[in-house]
């Protein structure tokens, strides 16, 4: 018969078991800490996902400046793995065009996609962001606002309103725009009514002319019903879409009232501070991203559309005359000094403005603007 064998637990094993334990719990309390989250860079995100509206000034999935939208919610799910989803609502469909900032602004839509001078009626200051006559082109609105300084003064300009700007999108330099009689004399556009925005519009009224802003969506009907006798809206791939030479004979250039339109992305400042921070980085990003998109669209769209309009549609392209442009330019000149007596805001913009665009002209003028004249001398 065999005999049972008597173990004892000493403190040694005792110990063990002890810290055994401790392990067993610690692991199961860091597995239920760490349900919903990932690692990125060996730190913890939380997976929560955010679901956020964006309404715009364009119709739905418009050419250009409707898709770019698209683009930008697109890249944003595609980044974020789906942690933040963004629907995109056309220009109608939860708050009118020239509603989408005071949207933002409150809350109850978390982003909007338009252009910064259409609130020039709550920030004259914000014309300077998207553009203002014989200002800069593209190249030197990407400079000034990624590296002079500029997207420091856009977010103090919209502080007040609970809004963060990002840049998104440029259409690069515009028309002029459509006419339905000729322009050549300053007096020819006395009377006229225009659709035309921001200070370009005020200019405008000073030249003679009235100008009226409307919503894109509404401006072929508007010409076509005599509401207006001229329009201006991008460059020829969005205004062959909408069929503008339907109901104009004259397309005139150059866009001095436009030279670099840049288009804005506005977040909700509580919306987007409630983001983690890798979250908040991807719609910085894509943002850029899409500014740089846009650019590279029209540029590539722009020429054929405008060979369609003259060749198979039969427009008048017209260069302004030099006359009818030096007039605007001093008129101008007056209202930008005006406008920086009445607003410090405005004056602390256009000082920044204004300074980084003579350094990038000096520039450019030795090198863009020499290398397109000996580019077209040498072609000859």
């Amino acid at each position: 018969m065999s005999k049972t064998r008597r173990y004892q637990i000493t403190p040694l094993i005792m110990l063990a078991l002890i810290a055994l334990c401790v392990m067993l719990f610690a692991a199961l309390v860091m597995s239920k800490t760490d349900q919903g989250k990932t690692h990125v860079a060996g730190e913890a995100v939380t997976a929560e996902q955010f679901k956020w509206r964006m309404v715009t000034t364009w119709p739905k999935n418009f050419p250009g400046l409707g898709t770019t939208a698209e683009k930008f919610a697109s890249m944003v799910g595609d980044m974020s793995g789906g942690r933040l989803t963004i629907h995109v609502h056309g220009a109608g469909e939860i708050v009118p065009a020239m509603g989408v900032f005071d949207a933002v602004s409150s809350g109850s839509v978390e982003m909007g996609h338009g252009g910064a001078y259409y609130w020039r009626g709550k920030a004259p200051a914000s014309q300077f962001f998207t553009t203002v006559p014989f200002g800069m082109n593209a190249q030197e609105m990407n400079g000034w606002l990624s590296h002079g300084g500029g997207i420091e003064l856009w977010r103090e300009v919209y502080e007040p309103f609970n809004v963060i700007p990002f840049p998104s999108g440029n259409t690069g330099i515009q028309m002029a725009g459509w006419f339905n009689k000729e322009i050549n004399t300053l007096a020819d556009l006395r009377g006229l009514k225009m659709r035309i925005p921001g200070l370009a519009g005020e200019v405008f009224n000073r030249a003679g002319g009235t100008s009226v802003n409307i919503p894109g969506g509404e401006l072929y009907t508007a010409m076509q019903t005599g509401v207006i006798d001229a329009a201006e809206w991008v460059g020829p791939a969005n205004d062959l879409a909408f069929g503008f030479h339907q109901v104009a004979k004259y397309y005139y250039y150059p866009g001095w009232h436009e030279p670099g339109s840049t288009m804005e992305l506005i977040v909700n400042k509580s919306a987007f501070e409630a983001l983690p921070n890798d979250l908040q980085a991807i719609v910085t990003y894509a943002a850029r991203a899409a500014n740089q998109d846009m650019l590279d669209q029209y540029t590539a769209t722009n020429n054929a559309a405008l060979e369609t309009l003259v060749n198979d549609h039969g427009v008048e392209l017209r260069r302004l005359p030099d006359e009818v442009l030096q007039e605007l330019r001093r008129i101008t000149e007056q209202v930008f000094i005006e406008q920086a007596e009445q607003d410090t805001m405005f004056a602390k913009v256009w000082q920044s403005y204004k300074t980084f665009q003579a350094k990038a002209a000096a520039w450019h003028k030795v090198s863009e603007q020499t290398y397109y004249k000996v580019r077209e001398e040498t072609s000859q």
